[in-house]
């Protein structure tokens, strides 16, 4: 493959880095935490679209194993009879990243799928170091599963919320909850701490995610390289549910993710693996900045949709 083919860049994704790349002002490396929260609110404010009209729209707080758990349901169709739910936990490093940075796509991933989507506030880093992130989306995952009429549960998230997807679904595969994990959905996921990867190496600047702040990141979150909740590619992946992997071609993680849809294909797991052509990690909150993440969020979901028929009719 020529150099111009693997790295080929949508025009909408181009002009929005040109953008971003022009902003002046500190990196959010160079920023406290609290200051890197607040930089991606507000990107998400100009980046992405509105919520969009959605029937049910409820916050609730639920009990934690280190307090309550703040999480947000979504639901186009709150009178439906008890089918499967989706659990979201969202991306941003396990530091940055919330209920509202992930809004609009919840509402979407809700009205696409025609399901309930419950996405999961859990703690944060540097506050909460590693595991506190994998702990608290197991524990709400089980709350989900005893506490939300539902028949199975598709578990999803980005970034580093892909990695939490895996862990909480390797963790209910060891251990099962009240409810079986039908399908998980993980976009762009951090599966590894290591960072030896061309695609580090090809986009690790100029292209959102940077190696500057993967390794802000990293070094708040303090993950033991050796525990499977921070490097689940080193661990087997064999008995995990249908799995839906996304990557997008200009991200840093992608090789990571690529290499971790390979596990999944030799462990014997029906896997369907889809990779955003000419786009960049973090796309499923820019879908105003970058118009055609559009495209590419209804695609997923629309695959995603399919896969947990599928699983809900061979059940």
């Amino acid at each position: 493959m020529t150099d111009s083919t693997t790295h080929y860049t949508r025009p909408d994704v181009a002009a929005f880095l040109a953008f971003l790349n022009a902003q002046e002002g500190p990196k959010m490396e160079e920023m406290p935490p609290a200051g890197a929260r607040e930089m991606m609110r507000v990107m998400g404010q100009l980046a992405d679209v509105p919520r969009g009209e959605i029937a049910k729209v409820e916050d609730r707080m639920i009990p934690g194993p280190d307090g309550d758990i703040p999480i947000r349901l979504y639901d186009n169709r709150p009178d439906r009879e008890a089918g499967p739910v989706m659990v979201f936990y969202h991306g941003g490093g396990w530091v940055i990243g919330d209920l509202e940075t992930h809004d609009p796509y919840c509402a979407e991933a809700a009205r696409i799928l025609d399901m309930p989507v419950i996405a999961v506030d859990y703690r944060l880093a540097p506050e909460h170091p590693f595991p506190a992130a994998p702990i608290d989306c197991e524990a709400a995952t089980r709350w989900v599963a005893d506490n939300i009429a539902c028949t199975g549960l598709v578990l999803s998230g980005d970034s580093a919320g892909g990695n939490l997807t895996i862990v909480t679904a390797l963790a209910l595969r060891d251990e099962p909850a009240a409810k079986p994990v039908i399908a998980i959905h993980p976009i762009y996921p951090a599966v590894t701490t290591h960072n030896d990867w061309q695609s580090y190496r090809d986009f690790g600047e100029g292209h959102l995610l940077t190696e500057g702040s993967m390794t802000w990141f990293g070094n708040h979150y303090a993950a033991d390289p050796a525990d499977r909740r921070a490097a689940p590619i080193d661990f087997p992946a064999d008995g995990l549910p249908p799995t839906l992997l996304i990557t997008a071609s200009l991200d840093p993680l992608r090789d990571q993710g690529r290499a971790y849809a390979a596990k999944l294909i030799e462990a014997g797991v029906p896997t369907t693996y889809r990779e955003a052509k000419g786009t960049i990690h973090g796309y499923i909150c820019l879908a105003q900045g970058i118009p055609s993440a559009k495209d590419d969020i209804r695609g997923a979901l629309t695959v995603l949709k399919a896969i947990v028929a599928e699983a809900t009719g061979a059940a």
